[in-house]
């Protein structure tokens, strides 16, 4: 059976040692006011293919703002978003995109959740279906398949709902706190499998988060966010080595990088 889920050519968030990824989504003044407020600062910002680039700041700044632009949610009032060379201003479909939310269908199977976007523009084919059940085997969901939402756990929700974004085979995936609601042993376990999923499938991933251990654990980027209107004030490389333990959440790197993030979160000294 064929895999469609490894993205030809990408490998983790490393192309060739030594050499930058290619850029894959390049964003160039974008910014957005609603009822004359404005809500996100002109923004600029470049994602290498096949990176993990995590978001932080406070509530009201913007993030989520920015995300529904890159999937063509909204309109931006100025700027340019250009996804793999191509102008996405105003598009859908281009994206996989997952909220805090899993938003599975109730009376839906898990098999079925996992192919809604195929169902809601046509049959799902046998294809599709095995790709279904190929993706839930292979990230422990396969004695699951024809379980119904309300039979799985939260973090088994949360996996049914990131399967479904996968499937759909975008390069980029938004993350909107997707673990957000879960508690913390559960975001932990979580965050591990989905740096699992990500070393396999190549994606690339930007990833709203509150929490600062969770931005630094899974990213190779951190990019702080100022309060509204919500401009990014820092763009911070993770120098922590891949792949990654328990045991890096009490490196030294590790602290100084948090504390240099709730820094420029709460206004402390630099």
């Amino acid at each position: 059976m064929a895999t469609p889920l490894k993205n030809p050519g990408a490998s983790g968030h490393k192309y060739i040692e030594g050499m930058p990824a290619p850029t894959l989504l390049d964003i160039t003044g974008v910014s957005k006011s609603f009822a004359d407020r404005v809500v996100l600062a002109p923004t600029d910002l470049r994602i290498e293919e096949g990176s993990f680039v995590a978001i932080v700041g406070p509530s009201g700044c913007g993030k989520s703002t920015l995300f529904n632009i890159i999937a063509g949610l909204i309109e931006p009032d100025t700027g340019t978003i250009t996804l793999q060379g191509r102008n996405v201003v105003g598009a859908t479909g281009h994206v996989g995109y997952m909220l805090q939310k899993d938003l599975l269908v109730p009376w839906r199977s898990v098999r079925d959740n996992i192919t809604l976007a195929a169902s809601l523009t046509g049959k799902v084919t046998a294809a599709q279906r095995a790709e279904a059940r190929q993706i839930a085997e292979r990230y422990g969901l396969g004695d699951f398949l024809d379980h119904y939402p309300q039979a799985l756990s939260g973090g088994m929700r949360q996996r049914v709902a990131f399967m479904r974004t996968l499937v759909t085979h975008h390069a980029l995936l938004l993350l909107d706190e997707p673990f957000g609601a879960l508690d913390a042993q559960t975001r932990l376990d979580m965050q591990r499998w989905l740096l699992e999923v990500w070393r396999e499938t190549g994606r690339t991933v930007l990833f709203i988060t509150h929490d600062v251990d969770e931005s630094i654990f899974l990213s190779d980027r951190v990019l702080v966010m100022s309060p509204r209107p919500g401009r990014v004030v820092a763009d911070l490389a993770n120098p922590l080595a891949r792949p990654r333990d328990l045991d890096v959440l009490t490196d030294p790197g590790f602290v100084a990088l948090k504390r240099n993030i709730l820094h420029l979160l709460h206004g402390g000294d630099q």
